[in-house]
């Protein structure tokens, strides 16, 4: 196992992109009002994008039981909303530890918002939306044209270990 920071992310290694891209959650971490991190699991899409483009991820506000109703009263997006700074884990556990490893991803974060006119023709939110019904089975019966999608834009990133497929 080593430590490798990728300095140029927009060309992030092969290993940890198919490591991103099969990797089924990631945990949220964001700063509270009160300066402590907050932590929590998401579910997310990959994109790429092309050579030169930094990588986005994008985490859907779902139809999951929240506290609340509406989606802009969660804490992660009132956290990012004051800061939009945000890191995510994506790791994966095995009791082999020659199996371990783990991308940390820094970036920024934004809200996407719905719009009536992604019904005409297709937006990023459309791909993303469908994305994620591609990769998450259970989103097809959440209404996530209606949700806001988080965007995050990764600034660097930092691996750990074996990537390598499972």
């Amino acid at each position: 196992m080593h430590h490798r920071a990728v300095s140029d992310i927009s060309i992030l290694e092969r290993d940890a992109r198919r490591f991103l891209a099969s990797a089924r959650t990631a945990t949220l971490a964001t700063t509270g009002p009160n300066g402590r991190p907050r932590l929590v699991p998401i579910c997310f899409v990959a994109r790429i994008g092309e050579p030169g483009a930094a990588p986005r991820l994008y985490s859907p506000l779902d139809d999951k039981p929240k506290t609340g109703t509406d989606p802009h009263d969660l804490a992660r997006v009132r956290d990012l909303s004051m800061r939009p700074e945000a890191t995510l884990l994506v790791d994966r556990w095995s009791e082999d530890w020659a199996e371990l490893g783990w991308l940390r991803l820094e970036g920024r974060a934004e809200l996407l918002e719905p719009e009536p006119a992604e019904r005409a023709a297709p937006s990023e939110r459309v791909l993303v939306i469908d994305a994620l019904r591609a990769k998450y089975p259970q989103y097809m019966t959440h209404r996530l044209e209606e949700r806001p999608i988080l965007r995050f834009t990764i600034e660097r990133a930092v691996a750990w270990g074996n990537l390598e497929p499972a």
